[in-house]
């Protein structure tokens, strides 16, 4: 009996089965391929987006550097034009310096010949100023009693208002007479008289009185006064009465007196003054031979100092007792710590239209 054939049957399990398996592998291949490419679109995002950060980074660098070759040119050229003008300016500083030298040789000749003129001018102005001044002597040798011989020309170069009928010199013999300083008075005034005698101060001011008494005019009277803390004349017993120059001996006396006269004691100017007052006729010449302010105005003090407003209201009492009309001629001999000795003595003189003269070291 024929058997009976099987059909066979397209799609067996096998088959499926196959079929199944290749797809989920065709599947799994392509989420395996799928999920490279993200991987690698996140990688190639990041690696494009380093290159663009890169590449705006080159095109920054590359724009400073082209705005640093513009600066330093920029910069270089400036140079080149600052030292182009620097050479201009050293240049011309040089034109300078040599047209100011040029000018400094004519200034500088120019000054010299006018300094040399103006010399030339003083010594011919102090020649003819001594001329006369001889001229002057010669003259007057005639009609003078005395003569003192001094050194150089100094004797005519005082500028003391001297003359007149009747001149009276007041000479301050008090002790700081003795030098110019406090300290070396007091240590002078403890010396023994002869070496008193001896102070160069004192020595000065009796000089002073021989020259005075040497400008004389013939045919005057005179008289000399000492003062300390009282007036007395120097020629003994002639208190109040005026003496004749052409008397040669007692002018003679009168200077020997000074010489031999140690300065002492305080300073009274009333006493000094009073004499002015009490001459009789009254002199029309005082001359006032003095260092400082009065210290007392009386023979006689109780005080052991004295202050400078003290010192300024006796001078002021003073100067009371002098009549007016009569000009007083001063000759200071400078004493420290006196300030106001000076511009009070000079008040003096201007007010009585006399003069005054601050006594150098080395005069007559």
């Amino acid at each position: 009996m024929a058997r009976k054939r099987r059909s066979t049957e397209i799609f067996s399990m096998s088959f499926l089965d196959c079929m199944s398996c290749g797809f989920g592998a065709v599947i799994l291949f392509f989420m395996i391929i799928n999920s490279q490419s993200d991987i690698t679109t996140d990688q190639t995002q990041a690696l494009q987006a380093e290159t663009d950060k890169l590449e705006i980074e080159v095109l920054e660098g590359r724009k400073n550097l082209a705005l640093a070759r513009n600066s330093i040119q920029k910069l270089e050229t400036e140079d080149e034009e600052a030292k182009d003008k620097v050479s201009i300016i050293k240049a011309l500083i040089a034109e300078l310096r040599a047209e100011l030298a040029k000018y400094d040789k004519r200034t500088l000749a120019k000054i010299e010949a006018t300094e040399k003129l103006q010399s030339d001018i003083k010594s011919l102005e102090e020649e003819i100023k001594r001329l006369l001044a001889l001229r002057l002597e010669d003259e007057a040798a005639g009609e003078r009693v005395r003569s003192f011989k001094g050194e150089g020309d100094r004797q005519y170069l005082t500028g003391l208002k001297l003359g007149g009928d009747r001149t009276l010199i007041l000479v301050d013999r008090s002790a700081s007479m003795l030098h110019e300083t406090i300290v070396n008075i007091i240590r002078r005034k403890n010396l023994p008289e002869s070496q008193k005698l001896l102070s160069r101060k004192w020595r000065q001011v009796v000089a002073s009185v021989d020259w005075l008494s040497s400008q004389f005019k013939k045919g005057s009277e005179y008289q000399i006064y000492m003062f300390n803390n009282v007036a007395v004349p120097a020629v003994k017993g002639t208190e109040g009465l005026w003496l004749k120059i052409d008397n040669g001996n007692q002018v003679e006396e009168a200077i020997r007196t000074l010489r031999r006269t140690a300065p002492a004691n305080g300073t009274n100017m009333y006493s000094a003054f009073q004499v002015i007052r009490d001459m009789n006729p009254r002199p029309d010449n005082v001359i006032l031979l003095v260092d400082s302010m009065p210290t007392m105005d009386a023979a006689t003090s109780t005080k052991t100092s004295i202050g400078p407003g003290e010192r300024l209201n006796l001078f002021s009492a003073a100067v009371q007792l002098i009549p007016s009309g009569i000009p007083i001629n001063i000759m200071l001999y400078p004493m420290e710590g006196d300030a106001r000795a000076s511009i009070s003595l000079w008040a003096l003189a201007l007010k009585t239209r006399g003069s005054f003269m601050s006594v150098s070291r080395d005069w007559p």
